[in-house]
């Protein structure tokens, strides 16, 4: 009885059976599969959102002291100098018009400079490490979670200083004013969240953040023109302020409070190098926000890979 062995198949035969069609089909649906779905992700980011809103929701008492804090700022503060002659704070009708954009643009950078933290916590606590090796779409949405968390706060509470300030006299921008409002406090959360992220995974611990937050937020803000027109600095510090992002956010919504006519060559601000315009502190803004992303790239790639 013999037995009849199969041909093997020559190397051309084998490689048009490797390119049928069936086996080609296969491998675009596995490409496909390989790359990142978009929906994939953003039902990953809006997950990781909601967890941190559910933590929030679990400890109240960290939203009622972020929006209850500016506005006795704003309070304090307002009737500290409500004597002041008028004229002394430019155009404003009184200190607490001058103040409120301040103590919006302040707000929102504290509070953007404290979006690092939770995810410090969940890295020393063991949480980061599960998401990393989770089948993820991208772990990016990591980032873009915690983004998109700070900035719902910090509409919320630019919302409340908003509305006291209202209250208390200062009026408010018009339509657009307000939409300009949102654009340059949203701009500045996300530069400054991105430099938050990058610290979280740049420093070893959260006492190490914490430290830097606390020695970052108070020069920052007396070294803006958050309290304080520029002409009333020292030399010294007037050229400081006029590198400090937060004046370029500061000034802007100053003026579309003070200018219902505003268009993009008002002159804002005055420094004693140069003159700048609402158009040049948004591309400022813009600037330090894509640099801020730019910054954090190489060290982001390297952490969660």
């Amino acid at each position: 009885m013999s037995t009849t062995l199969p041909t093997p198949l020559s190397n051309s035969a084998g490689a048009a059976a490797l390119n049928s069609a069936a086996i080609q089909s296969w491998k675009e649906s596995l490409a496909k599969t390989a790359r990142p779905d978009w929906r994939d992700f953003w039902q990953e980011t809006l997950a990781m959102t909601q967890r941190l809103f559910i933590q929030l929701q679990r400890r109240p008492s960290t939203l009622v002291a972020g929006v209850v804090q500016p506005l006795i700022w704003l309070v304090l503060f307002g009737a500290l100098f409500q004597n002041v002659p008028a004229g002394l704070f430019g155009e404003s009708r009184n200190y607490g018009q001058f103040l409120g954009a301040g103590i919006i643009v302040f707000t929102a950078f504290g509070g953007a400079l404290n979006a690092g933290l939770p995810v410090m916590f969940d890295r020393e606590f063991g949480f980061l490490n599960r998401f990393l090796v989770a089948p993820l779409a991208s772990r990016y949405s990591i980032v873009v979670a915690s983004a998109l968390f700070i900035a719902s706060l910090s509409l919320l509470q630019t919302a409340a200083i908003l509305s006291l300030s209202a209250l208390l006299g200062a009026g408010l921008p018009n339509f657009l004013g307000l939409v300009l409002v949102l654009a340059i406090v949203m701009a500045l959360v996300l530069g400054v969240t991105a430099l938050s992220l990058g610290l979280t995974f740049a420093l070893p611990g959260h006492i190490e953040l914490i430290a830097v937050i606390f020695v970052t937020n108070l020069p920052l803000l007396f070294s803006s023109t958050a309290l304080v027109p520029l002409d009333f600095m020292p030399h010294w510090l007037q050229i400081v302020a006029s590198f400090n992002p937060l004046t370029y956010a500061i000034e802007p919504i100053r003026y579309v409070y003070l200018h219902p006519d505003w268009s993009w060559s008002s002159l804002v601000l005055q420094t004693p190098f140069f003159n700048v315009s609402l158009a040049a502190c948004g591309v400022v803004l813009t600037i330090f926000c894509a640099g801020s992303l730019a910054l954090i790239q190489p060290l982001l790639r390297q952490r969660m890979a």
